[in-house]
């Protein structure tokens, strides 16, 4: 109970707090849904509980946050949820459409208890700004300028753009490096970040780096292990899309994924579904050179053979008339010979 001292009404900390509380209960008794972005999702996974950071952004600035619970067992199906729908886990730097009641305690203050997360509004987000970034391209008409671009006959140098211990790229290094045809590649690996907000910064820094040396290279790769749609979502940014169409050398995709296309692998120069198929298809570039080549010498060969032998049967029957008119000429002399030599001493 407040008490009063020199005419004022004074409450304790705990009586406001808890006045507080009761307001927010009587006035928000129902569960609603907030569309926000996770900026954080802080899960602890020894208790198994989150607690997440919401934020609402306007031109990339914070206009509203406030902090979240997520239990364990709400979190353990949320999580199910996005992982069979988006092929990723429930993770930082998604927007997000969640249910939530308001929760308020004298010790820890306001925050939002989330129930329940819809994935398909993250993918439905996803979509939105892929479409966003195809339709700014094809109105400044520079979304097929990358595949204008001619691909060298032997594409031999490439510069690579993927994280050293990523899967793709060793198995994209691994295809080109033991290919049994013993083709040879020249490959350098730029080094980036491949998901997330620093992704895209970091992806055009080294295609800046790579602008720098590029009489050295034919083509550059982007090369990425397998993931979800969530993790592939800085390939829809425009800013990266329209530093790879309009990159000078043809740059070739192998993001590693089995779902619709980005739009940075829809205007790339060529794009293959895993950095294995990327491999494959330099090497394919080889073989459309090398086997016609093969071709060419295995005929040249056997032509160079036949001509070889239908020569050698022609002068093996040019011998055997020349011995046979030689023969016939002797034989014709040597009578003529005999003939003379007996006239004269006869005479």
């Amino acid at each position: 109970m407040p008490k009063k001292i020199n005419n004022k009404t004074i409450f304790s900390l705990l009586e406001v707090t808890n006045s507080i509380r009761k307001t927010l209960e009587e006035r928000y008794k129902s569960a609603f849904w907030i569309k926000a972005e996770m900026n954080k999702l802080n899960h602890y996974s020894q208790s198994g509980h989150c607690f997440p950071e919401i934020i609402e952004k306007v031109n990339g600035k914070i206009i509203a946050q406030i902090k979240a619970t997520l239990w364990r067992d709400d979190y353990q199906n949320i999580n199910r949820n996005f992982l069979r729908i988006l092929k990723e886990p429930l993770k930082d730097g998604i927007k997000i459409l969640f249910l939530a009641k308001i929760s308020f305690d004298p010790s820890f203050g306001l925050s939002l208890q989330i129930i329940d997360i819809d994935p398909q509004y993250t993918l439905g987000d996803l979509e939105n700004e892929k479409r966003e970034t195809i339709k700014k391209l094809q109105l400044e008409g520079i979304y097929d300028k990358n595949k204008k671009l001619e691909l060298s006959f032997l594409p031999q140098r490439i510069a690579i753009i993927s994280v050293a211990t990523s899967k793709g790229f060793g198995d994209f290094i691994d295809v080109i490096d033991k290919n049994s045809w013993n083709y040879k590649f020249f490959y350098l690996l730029f080094p980036s970040i491949l998901q997330g907000d620093k992704a895209v910064t970091g992806i055009i820094a080294q295609l800046e780096r790579i602008k720098k040396v590029i009489h050295h290279f034919d083509a550059v790769a982007i090369i990425r292990g397998g993931g979800g749609d969530v993790g592939l979502s800085c390939y829809n940014n425009y800013e990266l899309a329209k530093a790879i169409t309009l990159f000078p050398i043809p740059v070739i995709t192998g993001i590693g994924h089995v779902t619709n296309e980005t739009v940075c692998e829809m205007f790339a120069h060529t794009n293959a579904i895993t950095p294995t198929k990327l491999a494959e298809f330099l090497l394919q570039k080889f073989h459309n050179f090398s086997v016609p080549i093969q071709k060419a010498k295995e005929k040249i060969a056997d032509k160079s053979r036949r001509i070889l032998s239908e020569e050698n049967t022609k002068l093996e029957s040019e011998l055997k008339l020349f011995r046979s008119i030689t023969v016939n000429i002797l034989n014709t002399n040597e009578n003529q010979i005999k003939n003379a030599s007996y006239a004269m001493q006869q005479q």
